[in-house]
């Protein structure tokens, strides 16, 4: 156990010193990229903030130069604008590399910069005040002379003891109004943990390890104090790993987590790849194969359980999840992937309502015993609750096949197909519940349970609720979980029309409810303007369960559908979608463009804006479904 505690220890001291000089790095000075995008393609800024004390910071804009592209000096007509919104600037803009100096052609003469150009501006501002402000450069070909203008808005923190405050601040408040805990995602967890308890890797188990723990101590107490380090331990070797992954990011001062998560869930490769792991696992529950953890790591883990003491519950409880990864492998791994598309920490937060749920019976059992002889006997049934769970994975995999297939506008399951597969895979659950349908490993049914039966008419129940979706009813409870009605093909009254023909980008992205918009902001803008009306904003994705949750179940309704229908121009901006347009994948230059202009990282995210597109009216504001709080902010701007 000294072993143990000692490798821990080592692992913290390890980890915390680099924690503390990513912060002490972060209190020096803060630093920002910016541009290489649409808005501005021909230079990238790196814009650093330096506290020199008394409210004094130099402001480094270190630009980026295109190849074949020329940048101007501030001594030049042509020279850059530097605008910060809410701090004042302090003396003249200062330049640290030696301009170039060449005829313009006029008989005058130009002052340029060739691959990089930087500029130092001072700016009055407090420690931790997020500085907003904008770069607008003019670059030229160095052939030609062609210019054109890079415009980029940024907002940058300014370092010292408040910067730390306020960073938290603003990652606290982007995850509770821009990605809020999944508390669907929690609840699904905990369900896979008491399921995996059911497979028949796991139940003998409970008994038996329980006994041991029970009979095998000096004392009652003892042996309920084993047993709730056993469940600990067990909790521990799920959750671990992955925070691991998280926290190194975290202390190293980057998002590598997030990033890689972001990706993992909009991505349509980790989604195909996805789609064909819970095919793979639907295919072991129903008995094709077993998955299992190599023979030698399982029988290393088991000679170290006999080494007793609390070194020897741990090696107990890291047998019990090497052994029965048969069984719960393919459910964590469910666990893990479903829980990718919310916020950075939904993973560890997930796994840890699943593997407490997993652990919670070993520990409660111990301390009341006398509940064991109430548990069900071994047998058939236990192999029946993993087909069960297989026909739960077939139709959870579809969600990550729906999600490359509308991120890359395949085609392939459209709204009613989708429906369709789910119909047939939960009707053949109702008939393997009600004994009509067996596999290789399933004892014949002579008669069902009351439960059993309980549970058909559930899924029986679920199937009609689905079959009107077939023809366009909205199916608001699962639709997060299904394709957006724009790819229905057909409803009861007709086909369904692209209202937005015409307009850049709808020939492949939709709107909700036949709503009129936008998927281009300067287009939104110049409409807006045109009828002189306040944007709405929807920061949205093909991957979005809450968006979809949003769409059908607060823009629906009466009293919201009609003010985004006459009141707003609105403009929906796709963060992942992969269509190639000029400058890039679309959904790259979305997803650019709202975290440098409005600060959005998560979906969705809803802007109200003045009918120029300069003005923050209100938001942003993230996934809520009370629809009262929804209409008092839309009318904010009326």
């Amino acid at each position: 156990m000294k072993k143990l505690f000692k490798t821990l220890a080592l692992s913290l001291a390890l980890v915390l010193p680099f924690a503390a000089f990513a912060q002490e790095a972060a209190s020096e000075k803060t630093t920002i990229k910016v541009g290489g995008d649409a808005g501005s393609p021909n230079v990238e800024w790196t814009i650093t903030a330096e506290d020199e004390g008394d409210g004094i910071f130099a402001i480094t804009f270190d630009g980026a130069i295109k190849e074949g592209y020329h940048g101007y000096a501030m001594l030049d007509f042509s020279a850059p604008m530097f605008g910060f919104e809410n701090a004042e600037a302090v003396g003249d803009v200062v330049e640290t590399l030696a301009y170039e100096e060449h005829p313009d052609g006029y008989g005058g003469t130009s002052y340029i910069y060739h691959n990089q150009a930087i500029y130092v501006q001072k700016i009055q501002a407090k420690p931790g005040q997020n500085v907003v402000g904008f770069v607008n450069a003019t670059i030229c070909t160095n052939e030609g002379n062609q210019c054109t203008a890079n415009m980029v808005d940024f907002t940058i923190t300014m370092p010292g003891e408040a910067a730390v405050v306020a960073v938290a601040e603003t990652e606290a408040e982007a995850t509770s109004t821009a990605a809020p805990l999944d508390w669907s995602s929690i609840l699904v967890a905990i369900m896979w943990g008491f399921a995996a308890l059911l497979t028949p890797c796991v139940f003998p188990m409970v008994p038996m390890t329980v006994s041991f723990f029970i009979k095998g101590s000096q004392s009652p107490a003892q042996g309920r104090f084993r047993a709730t380090m056993y469940g600990v331990f067990i909790v521990a070797l799920y959750v671990l790993p992955i925070a691991v992954l998280v926290l190194l990011s975290n202390a190293f001062g980057t998002n590598v987590a997030g990033d890689i998560f972001n990706a993992i869930g909009t991505h349509w490769v980790p989604n195909l790849i996805f789609f064909i792991i819970f095919m793979v696992f639907a295919a072991s529950f129903f008995g094709a194969f077993e998955i299992t953890m190599p023979s030698k790591l399982v029988n290393k883990s088991d000679e170290g359980a006999d080494k007793g003491g609390l070194l020897g519950i741990f090696f107990m409880a890291l047998t019990l999840v090497l052994v029965s990864f048969s069984c719960t492998g393919p459910i964590v791994g469910s666990v893990i992937i479903s829980s990718t598309s919310g916020g950075v920490w939904m993973p560890i937060i997930t796994m840890t309502a699943f593997a407490v749920a997993f652990a919670l019976p070993f520990t409660l059992l111990a301390w009341f015993p006398s509940l064991l002889k109430n548990l069900p006997k071994s047998g058939g049934w236990l192999n029946s609750v993993k087909v069960v769970l297989g026909f739960i994975e077939v139709a959870l995999g579809l969600k990550f096949l729906m999600t490359a297939d509308q991120t890359m506008h395949w085609g392939l399951l459209d709204r009613e197909i989708y429906l369709a597969i789910w119909i047939v895979t939960f009707t053949l659950l109702g008939f393997y519940l009600l004994g009509k349908l067996r596999f290789a490993h399933d004892d014949k049914v002579e008669k069902i349970s009351v439960f059993r039966l309980t549970l058909a008419i559930g899924v029986f129940s679920f199937v009609v609720y689905m079959i009107p979706g077939m023809f366009g009813a909205p199916l608001n409870g699962i639709s997060g979980y299904i394709p957006p009605m724009s790819s229905q093909d057909y409803q009861v009254n007709g086909k369904v029309e692209n209202v937005n023909s015409g307009r850049k980008y709808a020939d492949f992205l939709h709107l909700p409810h036949q709503l009129e918009g936008h998927f281009d902001f300067e287009e939104a803008v110049a409409d807006a303007t045109a009828q002189n009306k306040p944007i709405f904003v929807d920061v949205t994705g093909h991957a979005c369960n809450n968006c979809r949750e949003m769409e059908t179940m607060v823009w629906s309704n009466d009293r919201v559908l009609p003010l985004l229908r006459e009141e707003f121009v609105i403009c929906a901006l796709y963060v992942d979608d992969m269509t190639k347009v000029e400058g890039g994948r679309l959904g790259s230059i979305n997803a650019a463009f709202a975290q440098g202009r409005w600060g959005v990282n998560a979906q969705p995210g809803y802007i109200l804006l003045s009918p120029d597109g300069e003005t923050v009216i209100a938001g942003p504001r993230g996934y809520d479904t009370d629809i009262d709080a929804f209409v008092e902010f839309l009318n904010t701007a009326l």
